[in-house]
């Protein structure tokens, strides 16, 4: 498997053939809603999240998290790692989402693993497990369809950190801002990029892309 290098779509043609968001189970923008209540209360705390703001959480965190559904594996039973979750982004949307995937929330800092899996019993999400530990530590009976983080780390980092989570057949999944050229470049071969989409996130005014990835055996 080669380490190929993914150049970025003009805008114009990112816009144009952007994936649609698949329609979403009942009940899932109220329990989205009930997660933003939980996560603006934890955060007087545990501080969570920056935003403070209800309506710069539903873009930059919901929205932002959904944005990425269509271009992740649709197929039920689908594991997901979500590595350096903080406060559940995007694990927990997604979780929400999708109720057939099996979602673990991995985050080394105890107070978040403790607000995530408070979350998870709270909102009835039988599909989440939070685990505190570091991804270098982590030792999971299974490996994972997608492994993904936004803002955890760089690429290289994550990506090397991620490789012995993925299962066969499985991806890494990068969420970034602006287009991450220089930390591309910085993969190592075993790393192939398979795709950079540019997003489309509603009221959210910024530059957004993912990184997919796949790794070759060591």
């Amino acid at each position: 498997m080669s380490g190929a290098r993914v150049q970025p779509q003009p805008a114009s043609t990112a816009r144009a053939g952007a994936r649609v968001a698949p329609a979403l189970p009942a009940g899932v923008r109220e329990k989205l809603s009930a997660y933003l209540d939980l996560l603006a209360k934890w955060n007087r705390v545990y501080n969570l999240t920056a935003i403070r703001d209800r309506a710069q959480m539903q873009s930059h965190h919901i929205d932002d998290a959904l944005a990425i559904l269509p271009y992740l594996p649709d197929a039920r039973g689908t594991r997901v790692l979500d590595v350096g979750s903080g406060g559940g982004i995007p694990g927990i949307p997604l979780a929400i989402a999708r109720p057939d995937w099996r979602v673990v929330l991995l985050d080394a800092n105890g107070k978040k693993a403790a607000f995530l899996t408070q979350a998870a019993i709270e909102l009835g999400l039988a599909n989440v497990r939070a685990v505190a530990s570091r991804v270098e530590d982590y030792a999971p009976d299974e490996r994972f369809d997608i492994v993904i983080s936004r803002a955890f780390s760089d690429l290289r980092t994550f990506a090397e950190a991620a490789a012995k989570h993925v299962g066969a057949g499985g991806i890494i999944v990068a969420m970034k801002g602006a287009f991450p050229r220089d930390e591309i470049d910085a993969l190592p071969e075993r790393i192939e990029v398979i795709a950079t989409p540019s997003l489309d996130v509603p009221d959210l005014d910024a530059e957004r892309h993912l990184v997919l990835m796949r790794a070759a055996p060591a």
